[in-house]
């Protein structure tokens, strides 16, 4: 009986053993998990391929924290900032502050969604004009298009209004047009083609080239204004007066420099699920700290227009800014460790 008796003890010892280095294994594997490890990540941007560059930026970001990044889902800005807040989608890289200010409202606010930083910021928009007909006419102002004369310079398909290659529904400045038309009384002589922007806007690069008047919106950071470069080939147009529609009804649209252009300097912001952002503080500090020129955005928005636009070229470019960044990244990621490993700091 002492064999069996000493086998079995000699067993559980080696067992004990065996089972605290399991133990101890698990622990030193614990400490050096990454914050993410677990969690998946849902992504989400507009219909503009150009956000793609900016969000895959964040999800490269997000992958060396350890979290699991879903593919993009594409969907449109106010469907979106519901879908954040309700927890259906974690962030969105490009939300614009203030034009998407009616979105973040209604999504549900600071009680639903987070966002702190500014991930590029001096984002302009408005109305322009070719320098050719701008001086030809005199024409500044867009409230100079009340009048059926100047408003015919413009017109493409010859029903006597002019032709404004406007903003797609869903993006919010389509709001700020169809509200300025009203407010400008320019409903009787300009007519807001809506559709999508990018055909649009390449039909108005071909009338320009083919030396016709255009009259067009767009936004800055784009490629249209690395084509259509504005004080070279367009110029930007004032507004008679400041005018918004919703939350911003009595902001002042005026610039430092005392042009009006009828839409705020924006900031494009992360907005993120809050409770995601407080159960996440390496993510949230990340969505806090990330930072993109407007020049780099451009640059890459300007190689897609040349045709580098599949996924793989998109890729390729997010690789390569991060090479010729590479401190600046790094420097993200560790910084975000650090919050995760010092919630609250």
């Amino acid at each position: 009986m002492l064999k069996p008796l000493l086998h079995y003890r000699l067993t559980s010892l080696l067992g004990l053993a065996i089972g605290g280095l399991m133990l101890v294994a698990a622990h030193g594997a614990g400490a050096s998990q990454l914050p993410g490890e677990g969690i998946t990540v849902k992504p989400l941007k507009s219909s503009i391929a150009e956000e793609t560059f900016q969000t895959l930026l964040v999800m490269r970001a997000l992958e060396k924290l350890g979290y699991t990044v879903e593919d993009i889902k594409e969907i449109e800005y106010a469907a979106g900032h519901v879908a954040i807040g309700n927890g259906d989608a974690t962030f969105l890289a490009d939300h614009w502050d203030p034009l998407h200010i009616d979105f973040y409202v209604n999504a549900g606010g600071d009680e639903k969604l987070y966002r702190e930083g500014v991930y590029s910021e001096g984002a302009l928009q408005g109305y322009l004009i070719d320098k050719k007909t701008a001086e030809e006419h005199g024409i500044t102002n867009i409230g100079q298009l009340k009048d059926p004369e100047i408003a015919k310079i413009f017109d493409a398909d010859d029903d006597g209004k002019a032709d404004l290659a406007g903003c797609n529904p869903g993006w919010g400045c389509e709001k700020v047009i169809e509200h300025q038309l009203d407010a400008f009384d320019l409903r009787d002589t300009v007519t807001h083609n809506q559709g999508t922007y990018s055909a649009i806007i390449a039909d108005t690069i071909t009338r320009f080239n083919a030396g016709k008047p255009v009259l067009y919106y767009t936004w800055t950071p784009y490629w249209v204004s690395g084509v259509l470069v504005p004080g070279k080939d367009v110029t930007w147009l004032n507004v008679p007066f400041s005018s918004l529609p919703g939350e911003r009804k009595d902001v002042d649209t005026s610039l430092p420099d005392g042009s009006n252009y009828g839409f705020q300097a924006n900031n494009q912001r992360i907005v993120a699920n809050r409770e995601f952002a407080k159960n996440n503080p390496a993510a949230a500090k990340l969505f806090e700290i990330m930072r993109l020129s407007s020049n780099d955005i451009s640059a890459q928005n300007s190689r897609m227009r040349e045709g580098e636009k599949s996924r793989a070229d998109i890729e390729r470019h997010v690789d390569a800014w991060i090479k010729a960044h590479q401190d600046t990244f790094d420097g993200w990621v560790a910084t975000a460790m650090n919050a995760a490993e010092s919630p609250g700091k």
